[in-house]
């Protein structure tokens, strides 16, 4: 039987999804779910999750709770971590300093000084995990769903010997969302999707094994599908490819955007996944999640009925390939051993990669076109900076990577960006004991 390990299990949403869609699989049925977290209530919201999906599909699995993290790994065959370091209370000020700057972000959970910070704060914790899961579980395979992606599988892959893939919907919601637009079945749409997480791009969308591009360019000739996806879709008409990740995030990757009032008003207050396009908006959100999440739970868990069915996440599907079951291909954060040829060796890139028992074998893609290794290659400049910054403790790279974001340079000096940067060590300081001297 397999050992499925969940740590920050209390991630209600995530937890209760991934297992209904592991319990879907025959060789994962009987499976053993691990749910851990340091929430207490949380905890146990997730075991009765859990538990109402075994019931209600009549599996045989069991569930095994606990607070103890090397208990939960203690022979794990497959470990998911959704875990977040530090809750909008802290994070918020990695919005909100910015802002005050005048780097307005949206959602800052990826890259850019908001991206950064959350890394500092986490990549510390990711670490543990995987030194536990050396001497707990080695052989085990480590899926992470936590932000910002690459900056932390990049701290991992490079510091531990872990089988770690990072994994993110967006290249399957996209590719469906595309599909949507030109009026196709999915069963009839293949891609080639390769760059770095949250900036990867379809190389290839066909239609029955014919360029579908047209077709798109075509539906964004349509007012409701163009205002969509108005970032996205200028980067598409101006860029040539189609990047994965929704507008509220790729408005913050660039300098296109958000570097003046009229250009926010044209492209990211109207039109895009997280309307309207301002910190403010982000910020209460998840602030509203946190007051109500209990009464959402708890009306999920008032439901008779739930669907059983299995998702689109690639989590389960993963599983059951590395554990023997049948070979899956997906979209997942690995090494660039070679893979994309004008990207810096051994950073973190997001290609197709297949799931067998042999682990994670990641497919050779080659040089991505000029102008999408130019973008690529500058986020991933300021992610090594800030990686190594982390990792060695050096506050003055961290200034360093902040002052290479294009959003943050687009709009600040280097004096500007410096005095932001020792605001957000200062309202994190608590959460950053690696470093020693945040003097920059």
């Amino acid at each position: 039987m397999a050992r499925i390990t969940f740590i920050g299990a209390g991630s209600f949403g995530f937890t209760r999804s991934l297992v209904k869609d592991v319990l879907t699989f025959s060789g994962l049925k009987d499976a053993t779910i691990v749910l851990m977290d340091i929430d207490k209530e949380r905890l146990e919201f997730a075991r009765k999750a859990v538990q109402k999906i075994i019931d209600l599909g009549k599996y045989p699995a069991k569930i095994k709770v606990t607070m103890d993290r090397k208990e939960a790994l203690k022979g794990a065959d497959a470990v998911l971590c959704t875990i977040l370091s530090g809750d909008v209370h802290v994070w918020r000020h990695d919005i909100e300093i910015p802002k005050k700057y005048g780097v307005d972000i949206n959602i800052g959970d990826t890259r850019g000084p908001s991206g950064i910070f959350r890394a500092l704060r986490t990549i510390p914790v990711m670490l543990s995990i995987c030194r536990d899961m050396e001497k707990l579980c080695p052989d085990a395979i480590l899926l992470n769903y936590t932000n910002p992606m690459a900056m932390l599988c990049r701290a991992m892959q490079r510091k531990t010997s872990i089988k770690v893939t990072g994994l993110c919907h967006s290249v399957q919601g996209t590719a469906e969302m595309l599909a949507k637009w030109i009026g196709a079945e999915m069963k009839d749409i293949t891609f080639v999707c390769a760059g770095i997480n949250h900036q990867a791009w379809y190389l290839k969308y066909e239609k029955n094994c014919r360029d579908a591009y047209p077709l798109i360019r075509k539906a964004m000739a349509k007012k409701e599908i163009y205002n969509e996806e108005i970032v996205r879709n200028e980067m598409f008409r101006h860029l040539d490819y189609y990047v994965t990740e929704s507008s509220g995030h790729n408005s913050e990757y660039s300098w296109w955007f958000r570097k003046r009032p009229d250009l926010l008003e044209k492209y990211c207050n109207h039109g895009t996944g997280w309307n309207p396009g301002v910190y403010a908006y982000i910020v209460n959100y998840y602030l509203s999640q946190e007051k109500n999440w209990k009464k959402d739970a708890n009306d999920w868990l008032a439901q008779k009925k739930i669907p059983l069915e299995r998702g689109h996440e690639y989590a389960a599907s993963i599983i059951n390939a590395c554990l023997g079951g049948e070979p899956f291909e997906f979209n997942g954060n690995v090494p660039n051993t070679g893979l994309i040829t004008n990207l810096p060796d051994d950073v973190c890139v997001e290609v197709p990669v297949v799931a067998n028992r042999r682990g994670f074998n990641a497919i050779h893609v080659g040089a991505l076109p000029p102008q999408l290794a130019a973008l690529n290659n500058i986020s991933v400049a300021v992610e090594e900076m800030a990686v190594e910054g982390c990792l060695t403790g050096n506050a003055r790279l961290v200034f360093q990577a902040i002052a290479y974001d294009p959003l943050t340079a687009s709009v600040l000096s280097l004096a500007e960006i410096k005095k932001m940067v020792a605001e957000m060590f200062a309202k994190n300081r608590s959460y950053l004991p690696h470093f020693k001297n945040t003097v920059i």
